[in-house]
């Protein structure tokens, strides 16, 4: 078919017809169009075929030797056009197929993974791809549908759905409290073993209350890439971390992390959003996942 237009379904559908039928005028009857309007279209598919289906006599029509191999091909395609319908009419009623989803390893683990079960009971025919990345990551590059993200968003071409907020809370174990004393002002602070980010910088800014109304910006003692690192060294009494409270509200409810000054991190919180590109009609995995997820975290401890 080169140099032509590919035949239009409708167009291979009235072929297959004209064929079954025997006659254009009982094809145009089973269709519902009139007569003239079958012979137009039949010859239209000639024509961007480049070859004669059909010889057309008064009295009868025979297919041609390539009529016969067309006639064969057509059914196969409009055979797999409808199984494609049903398929995708199926995958809008039941959620199918692979939903791949990017979060930070403390995200993940603490408030995707133990939810995953669940998940999963009620879609099972989804197939789940849990990637981590403690990076920002590009959506298309890296093949993913959905990336959880914490903080603030920047502008972007990415539409959000909000998954809740998160309270920011300074921690540290008992251990290291009682070794090096429990800090009674936020001017004390800088006296203590400090677990800070080694990047990005602006996580080193923690949200207590300062007289100016901005962040206290700190100095790590000691510096991680992680949250989740920054969340070990705390349990292990290294010193005080500024940590959400998605990844530490066990290490609270069992006692292994107190809170810090908490007066003056009262209300101090981070967004949670789930991004994904935009699309005329989000994908049912893609919309389910959401509405799960936005569910689970916001009857989430606050």
């Amino acid at each position: 078919m080169s140099g032509h237009d590919a035949p239009q379904s409708a167009e291979l559908r009235l072929f297959v017809a004209v064929v079954e039928c025997g006659t254009i005028s009982a094809a145009a009857e089973q269709l519902g169009v009139a007569p003239s309007v079958v012979s137009r279209t039949l010859s239209r598919l000639e024509r961007k075929l480049g070859t004669t289906l059909l010889s057309r006599t008064t009295r009868r029509m025979e297919l041609t030797e390539e009529g016969r191999f067309a006639l064969e091909r057509a059914r196969v395609i409009l055979d797999q056009m409808d199984a494609l319908e049903d398929s995708l009419a199926s995958r809008r009623e039941q959620p199918v197929g692979r939903l791949r989803v990017d979060a930070a390893t403390p995200f993940m683990l603490h408030a995707l993974v133990p939810h995953v079960p669940a998940f999963r009971r009620l879609y099972p025919q989804i197939s789940l791809q849990l990637n981590t990345s403690d990076q920002i990551i590009d959506l298309l590059e890296q093949r993913t549908d959905i990336a959880i993200r914490i903080g603030r968003l920047a502008d972007s071409t990415l539409h959000a759905r909000s998954l809740g907020m998160t309270p920011l809370r300074l921690l540290a174990s008992p251990d290291y409290l009682a070794r090096a004393g429990t800090p009674r002002s936020v001017a004390e602070l800088p006296r203590h073993s400090l677990l800070g980010f080694s990047r990005p910088e602006s996580l080193n800014t923690w949200p207590v209350r300062q007289p100016d109304g901005g962040g206290l910006v700190i100095t790590p003692t000691l510096s991680a890439s992680s949250g989740e690192t920054l969340r070990a060294l705390a349990l292990a009494g290294e010193g005080i971390a500024c940590l959400s409270g998605f990844m530490t509200d066990a290490d609270l409810a069992a006692g292994a992390l107190v809170p810090v000054l908490p007066n003056a991190m009262k209300g101090a919180a981070q967004e949670i959003n789930a991004v994904y590109y935009r699309h005329s009609q989000l994908a049912l995995r893609i919309r389910c996942f959401l509405d799960f997820m936005q569910q689970k975290c916001g009857t989430a401890s606050a």
